[in-house]
């Protein structure tokens, strides 16, 4: 039990400093990269080595479902999931381990991570209420998150330095 003690902690650790950091992140640089950390380490480590090494401990997945908001998706993870849940698990780990390489990465790297981790999110909801309310301010955070990326790239590129002019006396290359 105090292992799980440990995981929870760091899980609520990431998940509390991505929503204040995504409500700053907008004007702040600084807590634009700590979202972004905060983020890519929670599916890294929350996600995809929690799940891998539970999967790997003979970790059951087969009652996930079973507080689900419509009987559809408890039916359709007890039929489908539950008895394949080494390869459907090991998807979602690869799933979740890429999600948080590419948020981590920067760039357009960061909003195709941040994308795939407000998608990956957005399903929650259908797993039960407790799951509902964690899955609804995360995506709201990442949604935040995503924006002031965006906003960023889009300055940067506005603020690029002008190309160097050519010297009249230089001669003109051209392309190959």
């Amino acid at each position: 039990m105090q292992e799980n003690m440990w995981v929870q902690i760091f899980w609520v650790a990431c998940v509390g400093t991505a929503i204040v950091a995504s409500v700053l992140a907008t004007w702040s640089r600084r807590a634009r990269y700590i979202g972004r950390v905060a983020v890519g380490v929670l599916m890294l480590l929350g996600g995809a080595v929690f799940n891998a090494v539970n999967l790997a401990l003979g970790g059951d997945y087969a009652g996930f479902a079973d507080q689900a908001h419509f009987g559809w998706v408890t039916t359709a993870w007890r039929a489908i999931v539950a008895p394949n849940q080494l390869l459907f698990i090991g998807l979602l780990v690869a799933f979740e381990a890429v999600v948080g390489v590419l948020i981590l990465s920067g760039g357009r790297r960061t909003q195709l991570g941040l994308v795939g981790a407000i998608g990956f999110h957005a399903a929650l909801w259908l797993f039960g209420w407790g799951v509902t309310i964690y899955s609804v301010p995360m995506v709201v955070a990442l949604v935040l998150l995503l924006r002031a990326e965006r906003r960023a790239a889009g300055a940067s590129a506005t603020t690029a330095p002008a190309p160097v002019p050519r010297r009249s006396d230089q001669p003109e290359r051209l392309p190959h």
